[in-house]
């Protein structure tokens, strides 16, 4: 299967594939920023990745985000959103998690369609401070 036909599939069945996509894409993403950024012990990387990619920083970044998203980035951004995990964060508001969950998405989503300019924008925007 290609990552074509593997998009294909995952936006009609299960829009929650994306987000188990993207978060993998995302949390690598910041563990490189982080190492790149800063020396330091590895609690320090821990932590500072951490910070990046808990839920609530990934629901601030998708909540600047909204205005410049593309049509159909809205569209997976809006399913993911209102998809209904079976479970929940520990530590996020049900709000933070839905809104983690729909960047996430858009990350997978991004990564499948080989649309890595977006993608790298979007990921460089998200370790940007406020």
């Amino acid at each position: 299967m290609t990552k074509q036909e593997l998009l294909q599939k995952l936006k009609l069945e299960n829009l929650l594939s994306l987000a188990f996509l993207g978060d993998s894409i995302h949390t690598n993403f910041v563990r490189e920023y982080v190492l790149m950024q800063y020396c330091g012990k590895m609690d320090d990387f821990h932590g500072k990745a951490s910070a990046l990619c808990k839920a609530s920083a990934q629901a601030k970044v998708l909540e600047r985000l909204l205005p410049s998203l593309s049509e159909e980035e809205s569209e997976i951004v809006r399913r993911a959103r209102n998809a209904k995990p079976k479970h929940q964060a520990k530590n996020a508001s049900i709000k933070d998690y839905s809104y983690a969950t729909a960047f996430e998405a858009l990350i997978g989503f991004l990564y499948l369609s080989e649309n890595t300019e977006r993608l790298n924008e979007i990921l460089e925007f998200s370790v940007k401070k406020d």
